[in-house]
């Protein structure tokens, strides 16, 4: 009970924001309207600009809250696990996957999101070779949904003495939390359960125990481990219900790509499948390679400046696969 009370308080806070932005933008629009006319009256330039500027401002807002009111796929109000893998080239990539985890974070921390870290692999010399962050929020999958795909980073090397570049790649999984409103049938025997002992920080306890559990999906080959607490057990009912999201997140993959096979408009995403690009030098650009959305600013882009790319490759879906921008849904 008290989980069916926290989501319908959820909805219902959602549900609050999203009339209360409507009326705010009414609200905006006509008071800069109503300014325009009084100045254009009152041949008042300046004031004419002043309220250019807000509609301008107002406007982006729209595009924004445009976004959000189509962010209502089956799974997008629920709170999102990011898994995070380094690929091959050793320090280099398991440096790169680190980054990576840390921009969602931030993305997530700038957005009102909460972050917790459910199972980390720290790499042999820096960085990690793979976690699972979980974002907790209304319409976390939602908006994070079209960053699974892998990612590439062209750089100088920081642990290479002779200063050369290197190009080293992540990739990035997204699935959606589910709640017990979704029923996920899995047979018991057809998993595989392992323990083993904890690594990284977390207390003596943690690392010394096999309080870490890893489920292993044999049919599908899909993976769920959780190491972020000191009972095995509470470790064991996360990595069940991580499971249970990632056969979900299967599901619906199953059936978006036979609906969009039917429109051409998908192209599949798996390891080989690169989505985003970060050329740090020999000049500096992140590149969509879905949207083309590019940022001149990567610095900002790894802090968690996200939501721009975010939008785009959310209205290149929803305007059907072609190349598109939030204007494009005008």
């Amino acid at each position: 009970m008290p989980e069916r009370a926290q989501k319908m308080m959820r909805e219902r806070q959602q549900l609050e924001s999203s009339i209360s932005s409507v009326q705010h933008i009414e609200k905006e629009l006509a008071d800069q309207l109503e300014l325009i006319e009084m100045a254009e009256a009152e041949k008042d330039t300046a004031m004419i600009a002043e309220a250019e500027a807000a509609l301008k401002v107002l406007g982006a807002d729209v595009e924004r809250r445009q976004i959000e009111s189509m962010l209502s796929g089956e799974a997008d109000g629920n709170d999102a696990y990011v898994e995070v893998h380094a690929g091959a080239g050793g320090t280099e990539s398991q440096d790169w996957a680190l980054m990576l985890m840390r921009m969602y974070s931030r993305w997530a921390e700038k957005n009102g999101y909460k972050v917790e870290t459910l199972e980390i692999h720290d790499g042999e010399e820096a960085g990690i070779k793979s976690a699972t962050l979980l974002v907790k929020g209304p319409s976390a999958y939602g908006w994070l949904k079209t960053e699974s795909g892998v990612h590439r980073l062209v750089r100088i090397s920081p642990f290479d003495s002779n200063a050369r570049r290197h190009t080293s790649f992540a990739s990035v999984w997204v699935y959606p939390s589910i709640d017990d409103t979704i029923d996920i049938d899995i047979n018991e025997s057809d998993v595989r359960v392992d323990t083993y002992r904890s690594s990284g920080a977390g207390g003596q306890h943690v690392n010394t125990t096999d309080s870490a559990v890893r489920l292993t999906h044999i049919p599908t080959g899909i993976v769920a481990q959780c190491q972020a607490e000191r009972s095995q057990h509470k470790n064991r009912a996360t990595a069940w219900k991580m499971l249970r999201a990632r056969l979900y997140e299967l599901e619906l993959e199953k059936r978006e790509a036979a609906a969009a096979a039917e429109a051409s408009s998908k192209s599949e995403i798996g390891w080989g499948h690169q989505i985003r690009s970060y050329v740090l030098q020999p000049y500096q650009l992140v590149k969509d390679l879905r949207t083309g959305k590019e940022s001149t600013a990567p610095q900002d882009v790894l802090n968690g400046d996200l939501t721009p790319f975010m939008e785009a490759s959310l209205a290149q879906r929803i305007a059907g696969g072609a190349k598109a921008d939030v204007a494009d849904l005008q």
